[in-house]
This record gives structure tokens, C-alpha cells and sequence, in this order.
């Protein structure tokens, strides 16, 4: 028997009622889900985190440009740049999250927590997290866990895709998903991590996903950045026991109940919002035309 993730009211008292740590949950999922040993899953992390990091890395040393020239460097850009906005600790949390995300608009190999259009945040926000404290591998694993957890709720009453319910449920639950996992790892307590997952929702709620040309590069990968950083207010202001009102599982069927409203045009299709500007129409026509393979006439002879 595991607890299947129904809720984050029904997580939180299994896991008191037990008396087991919110990764200690999703772990014992994981074991009795896909019949696995410990060691495997923790091995399984392992491996995707260093995925992560080398994502972060490459997006940073190497040359990333797309295909379609909307993705040139800009990672690059932002973490050689001599003022930082706020402090150096920000100006690399959004160029990591920048980076991760540039290299899968490059078709580089990046893991998709939870959606591929989504993933420079959870590296670019945990990366950042374990070199400002020093925490250990297993810590941020442990916290990958709890993120885990959090994402088979979202999945489960809301979405985690963009063609369902907008960059609300891609963004959106990265960066979620990252409060909470950052909350753990910093010492907070049940209530203070799904606080966090709350008012991250509450903050990324009804954001549309229109991709400039169909393609996942723009306004794709700044939403990484943005998300990453939307993800660290929220868990600022979650360890500090500030409630975020409406309780998380009523802010995911919100989001749910938004993503279901919304109209198709604004789930991933590329027929609303920046898309159809005129600079992502003609964006659009470019690259179509760039990307069309000229075949032979069948009725040609050899």
C-alpha cells in the first residue's frame, strides 16, 4: 500500500499519520509503482540531476543558437553581463534557468521536470539553492522527490501541458514544483512547502502558451527565468509563514477549472497571443519556409 497522490491535504496527513518525511511518500510510490528497489530511485536521481547540472553548464560554455535564429546565446549574455539587477546570486539564477531551457530549444539533452518547454527551471532554481547553502546531493534529491510528489497532483486534478491548459500548467507547475522542493530543503515544515506551491500558482495562473512558430523558444525560455524567480518569492515568503489564503488544493482546481476555459488558440496551437503578431507571423513564415524539404516529382523520370 502507498498513497496515490490524490491530494496535497491527503499527502500531508498520510505522511503525519505515519510519521514519514513528504519525500519518504513519494519514495514509497515510486518503490511500490514501478516495483523498483531504493537504490535505484536514488540512483535515478542521481543521474537525472547531473542532467540538470550539465544542462546548466552547456548552456553557459557552449554555442547555443537554434535553428530558427530566435535562440542566440542569451544565457551567455545575461550571466557575463558586469551589473546585476538585484545581487550576482539572481543574475545566475536566471542565467541557469535560462541556459538549461536554451539547451532543449537546441535539441540538446535536458530533463523534462515535468514538461521538456519547461525545463530550465527546476535546474536553474536548485542548482542556485545548493550552491547558496552548501546542501548535499541527497538533500536536493530528497527535495526532487518532494517536487515529484507535487507534480502527480498537479497532473492528476489540473495539467501538466501547455496543449491542455496553457503555460499556466507547464511554467506554472515547474515553478511550483521548485517552491516546493526549495522550502523542503531549506528546513520547512509541511505547511510552509505546500504554502509555497500555493501562492506559486496563484502567481502563474491563466498564462497562456502561445510558442512563436509553433516552435518552444519564444517567450518559452524567458518563462524559465521568470518562473525560476516567481519560484523563489514564493518560497521566501512561504518560510516566512505567510499564508497564501486559498488552500493549495483549491488553487490547482483553479488552475484546472482556468486551463479547461481556456480557449484553444491559447493552448500551444501558435494561433494566439505573440504568435500572431505581426514580427511572430513573420517569425513563423521564415522559418516554414526555411524548414520546408524540397522531394522530387514522383512522376519524374530518373
Amino acid at each position: 500500500m502507498c498513497y496515490l497522490f490524490e491530494d496535497f491535504e491527503g499527502w500531508k496527513n498520510y505522511s503525519e499519520s505515519r510519521q514519514m518525511e513528504l519525500f519518504e511518500v513519494v519514495m514509497e510510490y515510486e518503490v511500490s509503482q514501478r516495483d523498483a528497489k531504493e537504490d535505484t530511485i536514488w540512483a535515478g536521481l542521481e543521474n537525472a540531476y547531473s542532467v540538470m547540472k550539465d544542462a546548466v553548464k552547456t548552456g553557459l560554455t557552449e554555442e547555443m543558437t537554434s535553428r530558427s535564429g530566435m535562440i542566440n546565446n542569451g544565457a551567455k549574455k545575461v550571466y557575463n553581463y558586469p551589473k546585476a539587477v538585484l545581487s550576482k546570486e539572481f543574475q545566475l539564477l536566471v542565467s541557469r534557468a535560462l541556459a538549461a531551457k536554451e539547451v532543449n530549444s537546441c535539441m540538446g539533452r535536458v530533463v523534462a521536470a515535468p514538461t521538456a518547454g519547461a525545463s530550465g527551471i527546476i535546474p536553474g532554481v536548485m542548482v542556485t539553492l545548493q550552491e547558496l547553502h552548501g546542501l548535499s546531493d541527497r538533500k536536493v534529491a530528497e527535495g526532487l522527490l518532494v517536487s515529484a510528489g507535487i507534480a502527480l497532483i498537479l497532473e492528476k486534478r489540473a495539467s501538466l501541458a501547455g496543449a491542455v491548459g496553457g503555460c499556466q500548467a507547464e511554467t506554472g507547475s515547474a515553478a511550483a514544483m521548485a517552491a516546493g522542493a526549495m522550502v523542503y530543503c531549506l528546513g520547512g515544515n509541511i505547511n510552509q512547502v505546500f504554502n509555497a506551491v500555493a501562492i506559486t500558482i496563484q502567481c502563474m495562473l491563466g498564462l497562456i502558451c502561445d510558442p512563436v512558430a509553433g516552435l518552444v523558444e519564444v517567450p518559452c525560455v524567458v518563462r524559465n527565468a521568470s518562473a525560476a524567480a516567481i519560484a523563489n518569492s514564493s518560497a521566501q515568503i512561504a518560510l516566512a509563514d505567510v499564508s497564501a489564503v486559498i488552500p493549495v488544493d483549491e488553487c490547482v482546481d483553479a488552475m484546472g477549472e482556468v486551463g479547461q476555459s481556456m480557449e484553444t488558440r491559447y493552448k500551444e496551437t501558435a494561433q494566439g497571443g505573440l504568435a500572431m503578431t505581426k514580427m511572430g507571423q513573420a517569425i513563423s513564415k521564415r522559418v516554414l519556409i526555411q524548414d520546408i524539404e524540397m522531394l522530387p516529382d514522383e512522376d519524374t523520370e530518373e
